[in-house]
């Protein structure tokens, strides 16, 4: 009978593997010949990156572009966007060598904005990214438009794909809750937890600058004040010391361009 059961228990196993390896997307796209040169144009925290940490940061572009495949669902999702969503990929784990994004198998990039249904025309199209989940689980939605518009904006405070992955980066420890404690040092979540609720309560009392989507829930001010910790460091620490000072604490240390 035990010899029964392990000979289920081993089928079960060699069935997963299959089964696993049959899900798996094989990536064929090649990597973007000007992949450098994108980084070097389009993304300023690659621009203030020493030498050595820019060949770190394209090797590690180009390592996610061959583990994620990237789809354009009713557009072209060109080597620009490519490059774009990994360089947003990497950015905020770019201080955790050997992070991968191991939620994460396919990005579907859209042309502009779409509804809770993922349908792209008519009213209420108004979501620009999501982390996808029950059948689209371990997928990402984009808007084209917007990831372009982020990255074009060099003044903005705003850049979904970077907001995207946070949640992916939140969502590792197995809640997206704001408190990502795969980066996070233990004694820094409870001071981190009253942080956001004071500066949640700033927002709504419209005493902040933080973008009032970050009201939603503790998830998504993580997200969007991410998205400000990357795209205007210096302005968030000149009008949100605390903030930053805590921000930089979870992703070890002061992002490039301060």
């Amino acid at each position: 009978m035990q010899l029964v059961v392990l000979f289920i228990f081993i089928g079960a196993i060699i069935y997963t593997v299959w089964w696993l390896q049959k899900k798996k997307i094989v990536i064929t796209d090649p990597l973007p010949l000007k992949l450098k040169e994108i980084l070097a144009e389009e993304v300023p925290f690659y621009q203030q990156l020493a030498e050595d940490k820019k060949t770190v940061f394209e090797e590690r572009t180009k390592q996610f572009l061959t583990q994620v495949k990237i789809t354009g669902v009713k557009t072209i999702a060109d080597d620009t966007d490519r490059v774009l969503i990994a360089a947003s990929a990497i950015i905020p784990i770019f201080n955790f060598p050997g992070w991968q994004y191991r939620n994460l198998h396919e990005v579907l990039l859209y042309p502009d904005s779409f509804d809770h249904e993922f349908e792209q025309q008519g009213n209420g199209r108004n979501i620009l990214g999501m982390v996808g989940s029950g059948p689209l689980n371990h997928v990402m939605i984009l808007s084209q438009f917007e990831l372009r518009q982020a990255f074009t904006n060099k003044t903005g405070k705003n850049n979904t794909a970077i907001h995207e992955f946070v949640h992916l980066v939140d969502k590792t420890d197995g809640d997206v809750d704001g408190v990502p404690e795969a980066l996070i040092d233990k004694k820094y979540i409870m001071p981190w937890l009253q942080l956001m609720q004071k500066e949640m309560e700033l927002i709504r009392d419209d005493q902040s600058d933080i973008d009032p989507y970050g009201t939603t829930n503790e998830a998504e001010f993580f997200a969007v004040v991410s998205e400000y910790f990357f795209e205007r460091p210096a302005l968030l620490k000149e009008k949100h010391p605390d903030l930053y000072a805590l921000l930089l604490k979870i992703f070890s240390k002061p992002p490039s361009g301060e």
